[in-house]
């Protein structure tokens, strides 16, 4: 499995200023357009980016998507988007030329050196409650001279200039604005509390609808007939490219599957797709869902009886089911010390999380016996981080962008009508 590290991309970074400047100087001479959209995404034609995409369509924009691979372009080709190649001279120029510009990860799912200038809008793809961006010393390490502080603060410079450029980023809460404001570096005039539409597909419909659709989703993609079996999720977190410390052994997997057959349950494992591990499990009841076989689980979720997982922002997308989630964190003083959360772990996970493989398969085989306690715990989660529960945020979100639009195009005629007037 591929592995990335915020110290191998920051080096990689610095040596890219060069095209970053060429990028700069490309966009001050060539005019946006004023209606065209580009989207894309990290992980594929999905999440965040997709839902508003299916808004844009709908109300009459010029989009496009700018796949990285010909896997995104067949499904690009499926779904009706117009998508050129992220990394030609068409998506250059197509960057160029956009208004909005729509991305989930950075301006990587993009062409990042033609973003300067556009209305960028941020979508991210999670709740965070590992800190991220500023808020985070994981994102300026550098594997170029690591031990450099000037080099530390360099990186700290470039991010926040960079975040800059965001225009919009839509935040589920008020509290998880505050974490986006000071992680990007942005004021709360840039983070409005739309919700996220990559979670509205867990609000629209009936419950039962959802359920019916998730796991027929499932079973589609790992060509399993589920009938009534219950379906476990274990979903470990990015160790920013360190090995990941919760590999079961042998005799742990044994007893995973002794669980499973007496609840009548398959476990479905999601490592990570940036992280370093390998899970090698040898029953027919654990199958591997990684993000080459889906690129984006939260539709999904509904079809779930059990999540297990660490710091992912998971357990919040969880949360809107409801879900049961058992916390499974066997690093945690390491990964708060290097990494950090937001808050108190105990606030999201309770006072006792499970920190070995064999108190998570007790709290799991208690989970599958009576799930209403942590399915209790998962409302209570999302009460505190989602403000919105209507299936509707991507609509916000598009109304949000396109009064951003209108308050520029006031401006610069506002502009031009002063400067003509100045003309003698």
């Amino acid at each position: 499995m591929a592995s990335f590290s915020f110290g191998a991309g920051n080096a990689r970074k610095l040596q890219r200023i060069p095209l970053y400047v060429a990028g700069r100087l490309l966009t001050a001479v060539v005019p946006r357009s004023r209606e065209r959209w580009v989207f894309g995404c990290a992980v594929g034609v999905a999440d965040g980016a997709l839902a508003l995409w299916q808004v844009a369509a709908v109300a009459g924009e010029r989009t496009s998507w700018l796949v990285a691979d010909d896997v995104q372009a067949a499904d690009a080709e499926a779904l009706g988007i117009p998508w050129v190649r992220r990394d030609s001279l068409r998506g250059l120029w197509r960057t160029a030329r956009a208004r909005v510009i729509v991305v989930t990860h950075g301006f990587g799912d993009v062409q990042r050196y033609a973003v300067s200038g556009a209305l960028v809008v941020q979508l991210w793809h999670g709740i965070p409650l590992k800190r991220i961006g500023l808020d985070s010393p994981e994102t300026t390490r550098s594997a170029l001279l690591p031990g450099s502080r000037a080099v530390n603060r360099l990186l700290a410079v470039l991010y926040r200039r960079t975040m800059r450029q965001i225009s919009l980023i839509p935040a589920a809460s008020y509290l998880v604005r505050g974490r986006l404001e000071t992680a990007f570096g942005l004021d709360d005039s840039r983070v409005p509390v739309t919700g996220e539409p990559r979670v509205d597909v867990l609000s629209r419909g009936s419950a039962a609808d959802r359920r019916r659709a998730a796991r027929d989703a499932i079973s589609a993609a790992l060509h399993l007939d589920l009938d009534e079996r219950r379906v476990v999720l274990y979903a470990p977190t990015w160790r920013d490219g360190a090995p990941d410390p919760a590999i079961p052994t042998a005799t742990e997997w044994d007893r995973i599957d002794e669980v499973l057959s007496r609840h009548d349950a398959v476990l479905l494992v999601r490592p990570h797709p940036l992280g370093a591990g390998d899970y090698r499990p040898s029953s027919g009841r654990i199958r591997l869902l990684g993000s080459d076989v889906v690129a984006d689980v939260t539709p999904l979720l509904p079809g779930l009886d059990t999540l297990i997982t660490d710091y992912s922002s998971l357990a919040f997308d969880a949360a809107l089911v409801p879900l049961p989630v058992a916390f499974f964190a066997p690093d945690l003083e390491e990964y708060t010390a290097r990494r950090g959360l937001y808050g108190r772990y105990a606030d999201v996970a309770g006072d006792d999380p499970a920190r070995t493989w064999d108190e998570t398969i007790d709290r799991l085989d208690g989970i599958l016996h009576d799930p209403s306690v942590a399915r209790d715990a998962s409302r209570r989660r999302s009460a505190t981080v989602h403000a919105h529960r209507d299936g509707r945020n991507a609509e916000r979100v598009h109304r949000a962008v396109r009064a951003r639009m209108d308050a520029e195009a006031r401006r610069h005629g506002r502009s031009a009508g002063s400067r003509r007037k100045r003309t003698p």
